[in-house]
C-alpha cells in the first residue's frame, strides 16, 4: 500500500515509538507521536544495542548520529564468579568483529531517535495524556481531557502499562518473578576496559559496563526475594542495603558498590507475550506487545526490530489489515523465543547449591577453552538476525550537536 496517504498516530515517545515514527515518515506516512511527559527524556540508565538493533539504526540512517554520542563498543562479554574470577569470555572483537555491540546511555539513544523523527517530518506532541484507544474502521484516541483524535492507524508504543494492550488482550495479568533489580549510574575514573562484565553468585548477579566514551559506568544488580516490589523505575533504594546484599562478592564488586550514592530499584514481572498484536486500525510495538526481563539485553533491540518490520510490512501489503497481520506473523514467534530465553537466563546466573554452581561454571569454562568461537556463535540467532535485509531508507539525517 502507498503510505503517503496513511495518517498514523503513535502513543508513546520511547524507543519503539520514535523508531517507528521515522521508519513510517521516511516511507511517506503522515505521523504524529503523542507523549504525556512535558519533554522527551529518559532516566539515567545504560542499555546494550547488539548487532540486530544496530542494523535497524543503520537502516534508518541513524548509526552515525548514535556514534557521535560516544557509545562504548563492547569488545567482550565476561562472565565471572562472585569472587571475580573469569568463568567465560565471549570475545566479540575476535569472533564477531563485523558486528558492533554498543553500550549506550538510554537518553542518548532517545535523543538520536527523536531528532531523527523530527528530521523526517514527524510531529511530536508533548503533554498529551491518552486515556483510551478505540479500535474500529475509524480508530480513535481519547485524551485524558476528553479530546478526540482520529487516524488511519493508531499504534500503542506506550510500554508495560499500555492503554491499548488490554483492549486487544484482556484478562492476562503479570506475575512477580521474585527478582528485584537495582540500577545506578556512576562517574568512571580512568580508562575502563570496553567490555560487559557479569558477576554471578547465589541468588544474585550484577552487570556493569562503561558508557559515553568510558566517562560513566552503568550498574544493574539483581537479587531474588520473596517480597513483592512495585513495578516501575521510580523507587529510590538504599545504597547501604545494596552493598549489604553483595558484601560476600569479591573486591571488584564491593569497590564498585562503595561508589554508589544514588540507586533505584524495581520489581521484575513476567508478562505474557501478547496474543493479539493488532486489531481494527490499531497495533502494538515494543514492550506493549512483549515485555521482557533484562537478562538477554534485548528489550531495546526488539523494539527497534518491531519498528522496522511494521513499517516494512505495511509498505509491502495491499491493505492495512494484511500489513498488520504480516507484521504479527513476522514478529511474534521471534519475540516469544527471546522473551523465553531471557526468563531462563535468570536461574543460570543465580545457581545457589555449591555442587551445581561448580558444575555449571566448569561447563562454561570448558566450552570457552575448547570452542570459544562456538560459545559466541550460539547467540547468532539473536545477534545476526537482520530485519532490514541490508536495506537503507533514504532520508534526512538528524542534526547532532558537536
Amino acid at each position: 500500500m502507498e503510505l503517503d496517504q496513511l495518517r498514523v498516530a503513535i502513543v508513546g515517545a520511547g524507543i519503539a515509538g520514535l523508531a517507528l515514527a521515522r521508519a513510517l515518515a521516511l516511507r511517506g506516512a503522515s505521523v504524529t507521536v503523542l507523549e504525556q511527559a512535558p519533554q522527551i527524556r529518559e532516566v539515567g540508565a545504560g542499555i546494550q544495542i547488539s548487532p540486530n538493533g544496530v542494523a535497524v539504526l543503520r537502516g534508518l540512517g541513524l548509526e552515525p548520529a548514535l556514534r557521535d554520542t560516544r557509545p562504548v563498543r563492547a569488545e567482550a562479554v565476561s562472565l565471572r564468579d562472585a569472587c571475580g574470577a573469569e568463568v567465560l569470555r565471549l570475545d566479540l572483537a575476535r569472533h564477531a568483529p563485523e558486528q558492533p555491540h554498543y553500550c549506550v546511555h538510554r537518553a542518548d539513544l532517545i535523543d538520536v531517535l527523536a531528532e531523527g523523527a523530527r528530521a523526517a517530518g514527524v510531529r511530536l506532541r508533548l503533554l498529551h495524556c491518552v486515556a483510551e484507544v478505540r479500535p474500529g474502521p475509524s480508530p480513535e484516541i481519547v485524551t485524558c481531557g476528553g479530546a478526540r483524535m482520529k487516524a488511519d492507524l493508531i499504534v500503542g508504543a506506550d510500554g508495560l502499562h499500555s492503554c491499548l494492550r488490554p483492549v486487544l488482550n484482556p484478562g492476562r495479568a503479570a506475575a512477580f518473578t521474585r527478582h528485584v533489580a537495582w540500577r545506578a549510574l556512576l562517574p568512571e575514573p580512568g580508562r575502563p576496559s570496553p567490555e560487559v562484565r557479569l558477576y554471578m553468585g547465589p541468588k544474585r548477579h550484577l552487570v556493569t559496563y562503561p558508557l559515553r566514551g568510558g566517562t560513566l559506568r552503568n550498574v544493574v544488580a539483581v537479587e531474588e526475594t520473596p517480597a513483592w516490589t512495585e513495578e516501575g523505575w521510580s523507587l529510590e533504594g538504599d545504597p547501604a542495603r545494596l552493598r549489604a546484599l553483595f558484601a560476600d562478592f569479591g573486591p571488584e564488586v564491593r569497590d564498585l558498590l562503595d561508589r554508589v550514592g544514588t540507586v533505584h530499584r524495581w520489581g521484575l514481572f513476567r508478562h505474557p507475550v501478547a496474543r493479539h498484536w493488532h486489531g481494527a486500525g490499531v497495533a502494538l510495538v515494543g514492550d506493549a506487545a512483549h515485555p521482557t526481563l533484562p537478562f538477554m539485553a534485548q528489550g531495546a533491540c526488539l523494539a527497534l526490530e518491531d519498528a522496522w518490520v511494521l513499517a516494512d510490512r505495511l509498505a509491502a501489503a495491499p491493505t492495512l489489515h494484511e500489513g498488520l497481520a504480516a507484521y504479527q506473523a513476522a514478529r511474534r514467534d521471534r519475540a516469544a523465543r527471546i522473551v523465553g530465553a531471557a526468563s531462563r537466563n535468570a536461574w543460570k546466573y543465580h545457581l545457589s547449591l555449591p555442587p551445581i554452581r561448580a558444575a555449571g561454571h566448569m561447563a562454561l569454562r570448558l566450552g570457552g577453552r575448547i570452542a570459544p568461537g562456538a560459545m559466541v556463535r550460539q547467540f547468532d540467532w539473536i545477534y545476526r538476525h537482520d530485519v532490514t535485509g541490508g536495506a537503507n531508507l533514504p532520508g534526512p539525517a538528524p542534526l547532532v550537536a558537536e
